[in-house]
């Protein structure tokens, strides 16, 4: 099964506990704080493995989680690291971030990885927090929590050639005849109903990656037959080859046939059109093809044309050796996608640590900041919640409700919890 699109989501493992403990040994006098931090959470990595043509692993596998960290101990022992969870995913696989729309990562080299989540790091231990002016505290930290992401995963076929063209103008009789490739072939309209890869060889030796994508028709671009589902393919071909049945015997004019894929090549990305083309004018052996060419070669005259006749195995040797040549004049940095790139640019922008909204007689607090300290503050001592409180009041908090009319005993509420006010 041919899979090329999936929604997934993702939960990095959290971190360990960190420990509060104390040295408690005889003759040892304030033996002090001895607990141990909490180990880190796995991360969720994708790699490349070629041997991979699909995503089909990841559609029977929506949510992908991590595993947590092992908690601090006594003895100032740190707990163990949780193993980092490798997903392995084709070359050419573009991860997005779909709740902010931004590039995560462009897998395309062989083993290449990345992050896509990151496991929490662990709670500290007690023995972390101990200061001169502290130097017992009886607190310590929760694990911080795992990043949780909503991604889409999108595989654009890596092939150095591309072959596009209406229904049944013989793209995949000409993949077989040039690969090992055993596409369906057969005589009715959409027989290819997903992209087909195969390696071809030159008569000189040399070779390179023929993608043959599914028969468009006017109005691929938006959504029509098999859609913009298969011209994303196109995007990461460094060559596109027009395949046209010059015979005309779908009742087709040819040449209206590339009129109309070079329209929709271009309704869905204007640079396709900025590719490296050529044109296979095939199905020569039938009567009618000649005066076709004919005709066609008086409209067409900017690109190079191959007379081919894929079912008797005639001129495509031709094809072959020119296409080879055309790929050494292409520069490999030309054909990445200049929409895309392997780096995010961060702005600076000020970002408030926290909000607060009034809902009925409730204040509710919000932010990122703020509801990540609360997950990872243990409420176990009066000590914990105390440092929990300063640096409410540090971040303004306090302040801020205040000035919002907050008054003794009123309820204030972090995530799924509500605490009294008290100033």
């Amino acid at each position: 099964m041919f899979v090329d699109e999936v929604n997934i989501k993702l939960v990095a493992g959290s971190g360990g506990d960190g420990c509060t403990a104390f040295r408690r040994e005889k003759y040892v006098e304030f033996g002090g704080p001895f607990g141990g931090n909490g180990g880190r959470g796995s991360n969720i990595i994708f790699r490349v493995d070629t041997g991979l043509r699909t995503l089909v692993d990841l559609r029977y596998n929506k949510i992908i989680k991590g595993e947590r960290g092992e908690n601090g101990m006594g003895k100032n022992k740190n707990g163990k690291s949780a193993k980092d969870i490798v997903v392995k995913v084709p070359p050419g696989t573009v991860v997005t971030d779909l709740d902010t729309n931004l590039l995560v990562c462009d897998l395309k080299e062989k083993n290449q990885e990345f992050i896509v989540a990151k496991g929490g790091r662990g709670g500290r231990g007690n023995t972390a927090f101990r200061t001169q002016s502290n130097p017992a505290p009886n607190y310590s930290e929760k694990g911080e929590p795992g990043e949780e992401r909503y991604l889409k995963v999108e595989l654009k076929l890596l092939a150095d050639v591309g072959l596009v063209g209406m229904p049944s103008v013989g793209k995949s009789t000409i993949l077989s005849k040039i690969s090992r490739s055993k596409p369906k072939i057969a005589a009715y309209h959409f027989t290819t109903l997903n992209p087909n890869l195969g390696v071809v060889k030159t008569v000189d030796g040399r070779s390179f990656t023929v993608a043959d994508l599914p028969g468009l028709i006017e109005g691929a671009s938006l959504g029509e037959g098999l859609g913009d589902k298969f011209l994303k393919h196109i995007e990461r071909t460094r060559i596109i080859c027009h395949v046209i049945d010059m015979s005309g015997s779908e009742a087709r004019d040819p040449y209206e046939d590339y009129i109309k894929i070079r329209k929709e090549l271009e309704d869905f990305d204007k640079k396709l059109l900025l590719k490296k083309q050529l044109i296979i004018a095939n199905k020569m052996d039938i009567e009618g093809s000649v005066s076709n060419l004919k005709s066609f070669k008086e409209k067409v005259s900017d690109i190079e044309i191959f007379e081919v006749s894929a079912i008797n195995d005639e001129g495509l040797d031709k094809v072959l050796v020119h296409m080879a040549d055309l790929l050494e004049q292409i520069e490999v940095e030309d054909i990445d996608d200049q929409e895309y790139e392997d780096y995010v640019l961060y702005k600076y922008k000020k970002q408030e640590p926290f909000t607060i909204e009034k809902e009925g007689d409730i204040f509710v607090i919000k932010g990122d900041v703020i509801e990540k300290l609360f997950r990872m503050t243990k409420f176990t001592s009066d000590e914990a919640i105390l440092r929990f409180a300063k640096k409410l009041t540090r971040m303004g908090v306090d302040d801020k409700l205040e000035e919002l009319g907050a008054k003794q005993g009123d309820i204030v509420k972090i995530l799924d919890f509500a605490f009294e006010y008290r100033n």
